[in-house]
């Protein structure tokens, strides 16, 4: 044969070859579902590892570390561990002694990957930006299953330097330590994808459906940043308006029906507004009596939302005058959340699966 008919025949080989796959055999790869993070325990040492790691993220706190270091370990981690693993304690999956993060994220990776059988390809895992399993332990598990494509899952709809980019971060560090480091994809902000956006309203349709009560106003609450970080060019506030607005529309609400907030402020600093705990004192004054809170930005019910929203902003509402209360759980591992984590990652996968 010659050597034109040998390219001829190895074009012809390679056209007939899905993109992304090798002649001989198909691509494994590792679907990594990423979120937050949580304490190992609701014990001081635990907490204190979880918050250390968390607070030294520069991409959570951006002071410098002179200024910042010696706050964080001479008042920080001497105060915080103790009264953060109380409110850990109240929500505690006891049978399995973990939090309901791990439980949720454990039960989603599980799920998808059973929704993923038909990808024979396909390995999929679970892991923690802080705390365990580590982002690096569950990139290093698939790299030895023999994955040598990664695709990256930061389990946050809206885009923000303090999560999203920071698992990014994270990631790429295990990878910088791999000799074969693998070929790597990271799912996009969805804060405005259809399929996100159905999911939500269905739910809250839902819940609402369950309750002796209707509620006057709901409220998107969403993780807040501060807002020095938004002035920087952090998209974040916009995504999270953005989710409302498709929500409203979809829901067909009105602004005054459903409300974007914004809770889990931490130090002096101004953080985007208007503040969760601040508006329902306000609408409990004004006269409203009832309202419900969902946390859009939270794939996961977590220690933010069924503590900070299931009871310490419920106990305000109430004790400034409001009378009925309801937390609307996240997507968690519900059907219309494993549809959205599903369709995402079967997008994501293209060429690849």
């Amino acid at each position: 044969m010659s050597r034109t008919d040998q390219t001829e025949a190895r074009i012809a080989t390679l056209s007939a070859t899905p993109a992304g796959q090798s002649a001989t055999r198909p691509a494994r790869v590792g679907v990594m579902l990423l979120n937050l993070g949580t304490p190992d325990g609701t014990e001081f040492k635990p907490m204190w590892r979880y918050l250390r790691e968390f607070l030294s993220d520069p991409r959570i706190v951006e002071l410098n570390r002179l200024v910042w270091y010696p706050i964080l370990y001479g008042l920080v981690l001497t105060v915080r561990p103790k009264k953060s693993g109380e409110n850990y304690a109240r929500i505690w999956n006891r049978e399995r002694n973990e939090s309901p993060l791990h439980t949720f994220t454990r039960s989603q990776s599980e799920k998808l990957g059973a929704a993923l059988r038909d990808l024979a390809n396909v390995s999929v895992d679970w892991g923690m930006r802080y705390g365990n399993p580590s982002t690096g332990s569950v990139a290093r598990k698939l790299v030895e299953r023999g994955c040598d494509r990664i695709l990256s899952f930061p389990l946050y709809p809206q885009y923000s330097a303090t999560t999203t980019a920071t698992a990014n971060d994270q990631l790429f560090r295990a990878l910088m330590k791999m000799r074969r480091a693998p070929a790597l994809r990271t799912v996009p902000p969805y804060y405005d994808d259809p399929v996100y956006i159905d999911a939500l309203a269905a739910s809250i349709r839902k819940h609402l459906a369950t309750l002796e009560f209707e509620p006057e106003v709901v409220l998107a609450s969403y993780h807040g940043i501060p807002k020095a970080f938004s002035d920087k060019g952090d998209p974040y506030r916009r995504h999270c308006l953005e989710t409302t607005r498709l929500l409203r529309e979809k829901l067909r609400w009105g602004e005054e029906r459903l409300m974007t907030t914004f809770q889990s402020r931490f130090g002096a600093q101004e953080w985007l507004q208007p503040y969760t705990d601040a508006t329902v004192e306000k609408l409990a004054r004004d006269g409203v009596k009832r309202i419900a809170v969902l946390n859009p930005g939270f794939v996961s019910d977590c220690i933010e939302t069924l503590d900070e929203i299931g009871r310490e902003v419920c106990e305000k509402f109430l004790h400034a005058g409001g009378e009925k209360f309801s937390h609307i759980p996240c997507l968690n591992d519900t059907p219309e959340g494993m549809a959205v984590i599903e369709t995402l990652v079967r997008r994501e996968l293209a060429g690849w699966a």
